[in-house]
């Protein structure tokens, strides 16, 4: 029988490897030459920029990648941060219907 201590850590170890699955299956590989691209021919609408950061904005993928969406500039756009979050939160549920 396993003490109290070495239960715990093997339910540690045993939820780790299953979130590290499950989020390396949600994520999906971006280009960040892509990405670079689209602010290369998309200023930050917030100072013009064009790389760099762009403060309250995050570059978005108009059709999202799980749904089958392309990792190029124009499949991107320029998204408030808070948009962006409502979005995301919509996109997680289609991609976890997909899978």
């Amino acid at each position: 029988m396993l003490c109290p201590v070495k239960n715990l850590i093997a339910a540690f170890v045993a939820a780790s490897l299953l979130l590290t699955t499950v989020s390396a299956e949600a994520r999906q590989q971006r280009s960040a030459k892509a990405k670079a691209e689209f602010k290369h021919q998309n200023p930050c609408p917030a100072t013009g920029a064009l790389k760099g950061s762009c403060p309250g904005y995050v570059v978005d993928h108009i059709e999202p990648l799980c749904a089958g969406g392309a990792d190029t500039p124009d499949n991107m756009q320029w998204q408030s941060i808070e948009d962006g979050k409502r979005k995301d939160k919509h996109e997680r549920r289609l991609c976890a219907e997909k899978h």
